[in-house]
């Protein structure tokens, strides 16, 4: 129990000491697009907001941006855009690839356009970013899987169904990295995939399957931590479980695995596993109505959180994560708001992922709005439940983690102590 205790305060603590110092203040009395804009769209908004990308317009110039000057204030200054939809004010803030925006830089850009939104010298202007094409890997695979191609209908129902198809790997090899990249980002709801270690596996039952990695709209890879990994079993072919939707005309879709594989006989300090947890029962969401569903997840061994990742469909508006303590005492870890268009995995910074006894309970609470306010619901007079149909709603989290051994939760808890204590 004392140990319990300990690790609530020291988790409050190391939060709160591991995250940097604010900046000072850094608001320029006169911002221009050029010397003060740009580098800012350049970090954050250029990435998606180029031509033929899958952003609306692209804001790589002044004159393609200047149109769009006080919209783009609208987005920044309610945090949708660019799309980081972590609660800054509640829990913990050190991620990893965080493209939001500071304080400081959303008063910059709301100064800029108020003030009239000047050019400025385009001499003060950064020197270009060089970005990946659309749809390139955000890691660099060794392997590369493909599913068969699948012709989605111009229109017909939401499909269900499962491929599985040789890896190449034929050796015992651990991953550090993997992601999934559809072929066709308008058809594939969402693609989970699974190392098939039984020969004779059935096709349409993926349960003693080890689950790899999950895909959706607008989802990155998932990098594992410095000393963590999955193993892959050699001679394992990977299963494709696919959610496909008809969007109006004939699509062919073909969709990849990437792994990035630790070198042979390596062997990572941790196995790190990702699953859906926090399942809330049965969703019921009147019309009219905002609703909150809280599921649970024990967790029996000690461990430390690396990400987290919310699931809902367009009804889903926030969605929290809090850590239940064996003392009853709580802990809120995360709030992020939802927009189902970016299935987003919040990576933590080592120094600040959370850590747990055994004994903890993953708290997650999810929130629906099925009323006219909510942009994303095309029928707010109807009643939602549960279910897989695209038109249904879900509500649980991606969490990835791995355990600790009673010695090293110790140890962790000693270095956070005395990380504060020499703050």
């Amino acid at each position: 129990m004392r140990d319990a205790r300990l690790a609530a305060l020291l988790l409050a603590v190391g939060l709160v000491v591991a995250l940097p110092a604010p900046a000072a203040a850094e608001v320029p009395e006169n911002p221009t697009f050029h010397k003060d804009i740009e580098p800012i769209f350049q970090r954050s908004c250029q990435v998606c907001h180029r031509p033929n990308n899958m952003a609306p317009m692209s804001l790589m110039s002044y004159q393609e941006t200047r149109p769009w000057a006080r919209s783009i204030k609208n987005k920044v200054e309610v945090r949708e855009m660019p799309p980081w939809h972590i609660d800054h004010k509640v829990g913990v803030q050190g991620f990893k690839n965080d493209r939001s925006l500071s304080d400081d830089e959303i008063e910059t850009i709301a100064l800029w356009v108020d003030s009239g939104a000047p050019r400025g010298n385009p001499e003060d202007a950064p020197s270009p970013v060089e970005f990946q094409e659309f749809g390139a890997w955000t890691i660099e695979p060794d392997v590369i899987v493909s599913s068969p191609p699948h012709t989605v209908p111009a229109e017909a129902g939401d499909w269900w169904g499962d491929y599985i198809v040789p890896s190449g790997v034929t050796s015992d090899r651990y991953i550090q990295a993997l992601q999934t990249k559809a072929g066709d980002l308008r058809v594939v709801h969402h693609a989970l995939t699974y190392a098939v270690t039984d020969p004779d596996a059935d096709l349409n039952d993926s349960s003693q399957d080890a689950f790899l990695n999950e895909y959706a709209v607008g989802k990155n890879a998932d990098v594992y931590p410095d000393g963590t990994g999955r193993l892959f079993p050699a001679d394992s072919r990977v299963r494709f479980s696919f959610h496909y939707h008809s969007v109006g005309e004939e699509v062919t879709d073909q969709t990849e695995l990437g792994l990035v594989l630790y070198p042979e006989d390596y062997e990572p300090d941790h196995i790190l596993y990702s699953r859906q947890l926090g399942q809330a029962g049965e969703l019921d969401i009147p019309a009219g109505q905002v609703t909150r569903h809280d599921g649970y997840q024990k967790m029996y061994l000690p461990g430390k959180l690396t990400g987290f990742q919310p699931h809902m469909h367009f009804l889903g508006t926030r969605q929290c994560l809090e850590l239940i303590y064996p003392t009853g005492s709580t802990e809120m870890v995360n709030c992020a708001n939802f927009d189902f268009n970016w299935h987003i995995v919040y990576n933590y910074e080592d120094d600040v992922q959370p850590v747990y006894p055994a004994g903890t309970t993953l708290h997650v609470i999810s929130y629906h709005d099925n009323t006219e306010g909510n942009r994303g619901n095309s029928d707010p007079k109807n009643w939602t439940g549960g279910g897989s149909r695209t038109i249904d709603e879900m509500a649980f989290s991606w969490i990835s983690w791995h355990d600790l051994t009673e010695d090293e939760y110790k140890a962790e808890l000693e270095a956070r102590k005395a990380l504060a204590d020499n703050d």
